[in-house]
């Protein structure tokens, strides 16, 4: 009998995202959380499993991984929601006991430990998800579906940026907010080589990436630290493979901004325009045609963004949502290869190991960039 369900696990989550992790994978209902290792303290490790009615806790992820490969009813996929310096060990040790695998972002902290997780997932042709957020909402979907049907001609050119505002403190000597708000993300031992480009830089050159189809080819980078161990502000020119340039700002010192990534692109015959902090929207301008914005939920909306929304017009969707769309698209084509069915590009529409390796690519070449004064470096 064909799987019509799936069981997960979670390493980590007791913060922020792991909320979000955990709420996403509810809003359908083919998936259970049965397993966990959510906490180095025994305390908080029980707690977690009592609130989240989980039986089989582990003390150990290594423990996890092996025990729950040997049940006949062990997990089939894990969610690796841990700070970035563990991501590399824990997805390892689960891809080598063949369990499938969703991972936070960054994926890891070099280009060699990207390469080899996605080496061993394709060796044990195992699904690798990573939780590239913005890739889940419905008009970033239709964006990349007008920019693939030609409706803006060839791209020349990008722009887009995400400031925020949460690390301002940092800057007049008060570490107390940092503190309180993932301070460990400040922390070169736990965080790697980049704070600001790494957890929100990343996420402009995924969803330019997704949208566009282009691949970044070289980068120069001014990177600015303000005293601090890891950048917190930088400004960065971007050539892609087809010729055309861009520029991205990612910032977490910008007052007035919260969490407010924006993209930009422009082509020989129009441009489309999104911004995360208004997301029901897209701004799209034609050549020789009146200025058009698309509404989420509406008629004039289809393909893959018509398939992922959810709620009727006027009923704002967000970030939870766009984080259950990467899960259910994750969950649909895990279920489809168990069930022995062949998958299609329409299947993979959510962000694999291949856009992590890209994320840690940027991130080393954004970070050589600014230690070079601001060269030209090829990823």
């Amino acid at each position: 009998m064909a799987r019509d369900f799936l069981r997960y696990g979670m390493v980590g989550g007791l913060g922020f995202i792991g909320a979000v992790h955990r709420a996403a994978n509810r809003f359908d209902f083919k998936t259970e959380l049965v397993a966990g290792c959510f906490s180095r303290s025994e305390e908080k490790n029980k707690e977690a499993a009592d609130t989240f009615n989980v039986e089989r806790v582990y003390s150990d992820y290594k423990e996890m991984a092996r025990k729950e490969a040997e049940l006949e009813d062990g997990i089939d996929f894990v969610s690796v929601v841990t700070p970035n310096v563990a991501h590399y060990e824990i997805c390892k040790e689960f891809l080598l006991n063949g369990i499938n695998v969703v991972c936070e972002k960054p994926l890891c902290f070099t280009i060699e430990q990207a390469k080899e997780l996605k080496k061993i997932a394709e060796e044990k042709d195992l699904m690798f998800g990573v939780t590239y957020t913005y890739m889940g909402y419905p008009m970033v979907k239709l964006a990349k579906q007008m920019v693939e049907e030609g409706k803006i001609g060839k791209i020349i050119n990008v722009n887009a940026e995400y400031p925020q505002e949460w690390l301002i403190d940092a800057l007049n000597g008060d570490s107390s907010t940092t503190a309180k708000l993932s301070g460990w993300r400040s922390d070169p031992a736990v965080a790697g080589a980049a704070n600001c480009i790494g957890d929100i830089g990343t996420h402009i050159e995924n969803v330019v990436a997704y949208v566009t189809g282009l691949k970044i080819k070289r980068v120069a980078a001014a990177v600015d630290y303000f005293g601090q161990d890891l950048d917190l502000n930088a400004n960065i020119l971007v050539e892609y493979d087809n010729g055309a340039r861009g520029v991205y700002w990612c910032s977490q010192v910008s007052m007035g901004h919260y969490n407010d990534l924006v993209f930009r692109i422009f082509g020989t015959n129009g441009s489309i325009e999104w911004h995360q902090e208004n997301p029901e929207y897209l701004k799209v301008c034609l050549r020789n045609k009146p200025m058009e914005y698309y509404y989420r939920g509406t008629g004039n909306i289809y393909g893959n963004a018509l398939a992922n929304q959810r709620v009727p017009s006027g009923h704002v969707e967000g970030f939870h949502v766009a984080f259950a769309n990467i899960y259910r698209a994750y969950g649909k084509a895990l279920l489809k290869k168990m069930n022995g069915e062949e998958l299609t590009k329409e299947d993979m529409d959510f962000p694999t190991v291949d856009d992590g390796l890209e994320g840690v690519k940027f991130i080393t070449a954004c970070v050589e960039s600014g230690k070079k004064d601001s060269e030209w470096v090829t990823l």
